[in-house]
């Protein structure tokens, strides 16, 4: 992108779309090369606009995090969801559930027999319409069970009437330095044991989902039900059919800190505005404040990160501080210090919560402005 077009007015964001289309089809072509399913999570983006280019690249489906969410990409023509998270479903919940089952293929994640037999009751003749997929924890210790525990959970299920089609996971601990490798070996050994267990209990499995932005393109697969799924409860050999990773649409600092994309694969900053602007001196830093606080970067800042984001043509500044309505921005000696009132592409640390912020996005192509979308699946935490 060569520049911020002039019609946009800062803090806003902004979405590459060449790049943008050009993550979606690497992403796309490096897990068909793979075998693997690509089924994108869309809580990175929100928006159908870009569910319809993922889709169209060859995804098979998307992932959801939410009831709401998945509404609102059943509502533009999504036809197959996956909500990865462990839903505690009561009567409203089951209710959206059996809409949603009237449109689309829907699977629910689970990670407890009580759980299970919550889905089961309140969704009572429509358990049968809606796939539930055991969570398994390898190794981020966040929701999930272990892969022991896993037929447990999958009987609850059955017995609740839902159709069981497999596991998942998320290797979230792969958002640190050098953790990538580590974490993706571990997803495919949890994995791994965890269909064979249930292969062998006498489910059949069609669904062994993993993946994250960091780990997808490191993943490996094979079939499930196969010499591969089953035999990984004794060699946890790879068992993955398919990944779910979401970043990687835009990209983000940490993900440009983890070594997993390049400047250039970033497709989403936040044009800022210099509105202060300090040279320093022996007590104070050297420093510029942008118009970009917390509220529309985010305030995320992982313990290794170098800063509450990066600038995109700076990459040598760092941004040590943010309130609401100010980014503090220190620049370093040896480049000049901008100018107030230059205009400047912020790259935020975690980019979902960044495009959770607002209510549109510019797009722009060549430095042009030629659209904005709407994050429609903004605050449908529910």
């Amino acid at each position: 992108m060569s520049g911020i077009p002039a019609e946009i007015d800062t803090p806003d964001i902004v979405v590459d779309l060449e790049v943008l289309e050009r993550n979606i089809e690497r992403m796309a072509a490096a897990l068909r090369a793979r075998g693997l399913r690509l089924r994108p999570h869309a809580k990175t983006h929100k928006m159908p606009e870009i569910a319809a280019r993922q889709l169209a690249a060859g995804a098979v489906g998307l992932t959801v995090a939410t009831i709401g969410e998945a509404e609102v990409f059943a509502e533009h023509g999504a036809t197959d969801l996956f909500i990865a998270y462990p839903l505690w479903i009561g009567p409203r919940q089951a209710e959206r559930l059996r809409r949603l089952a009237g449109t689309a293929r829907i699977a629910i994640g689970v990670d407890s027999v009580e759980a299970a037999e919550a889905a089961g009751r309140h969704l009572g003749s429509a358990a049968g319409d809606i796939e539930a997929v055991v969570e398994i924890d390898s190794g981020h210790h966040r929701s999930g069970v272990l892969p022991e525990q896993a037929v447990v959970v999958a009987r609850a299920a059955a017995a609740a009437g839902l159709r069981v089609g497999g596991v998942f996971t998320f290797p979230g601990h792969s958002y640190a330095p050098g953790m990538p490798a580590k974490a993706v070996e571990e997803e495919q050994q949890a994995l791994g044991r965890a269909a064979g267990l249930l292969a062998a209990a006498g489910f059949e499995i069609t669904r062994v989902s993993g993946g994250s932005t960091p780990t997808a393109e490191l993943t490996g697969a094979s079939e499930p039900g196969s010499e591969g799924a089953g035999s990984a409860e004794q060699s946890g050999d790879p068992a993955l059919t398919e990944v779910r990773p979401g970043v990687y649409v835009f990209g983000d600092a940490q993900q440009f800190e983890l070594g997993r994309c390049t400047l250039a694969d970033i497709a989403l900053t936040v044009a800022a505005t210099v509105v202060s602007r300090h040279e320093g001196d022996d007590t104070t830093p050297r420093r510029v404040v942008l118009d970009a606080g917390s509220k529309v970067l985010g305030g995320d800042r992982s313990a290794w990160a170098t800063g509450f984001g990066r600038l995109m043509d700076h990459p040598e500044a760092r941004i040590t501080a943010l309130s609401e309505h100010h980014a503090t921005v220190v620049w370093p000696e040896d480049s000049d210090l901008p100018a107030l009132g230059e205009r400047l592409r912020v790259v935020p640390n975690h980019v979902c919560v960044a495009v959770n912020l607002v209510d549109d996005v510019a797009v722009v192509r060549a430095g042009e402005l030629v659209d904005r979308w709407r994050v429609a699946a903004r605050g449908r935490n529910a």
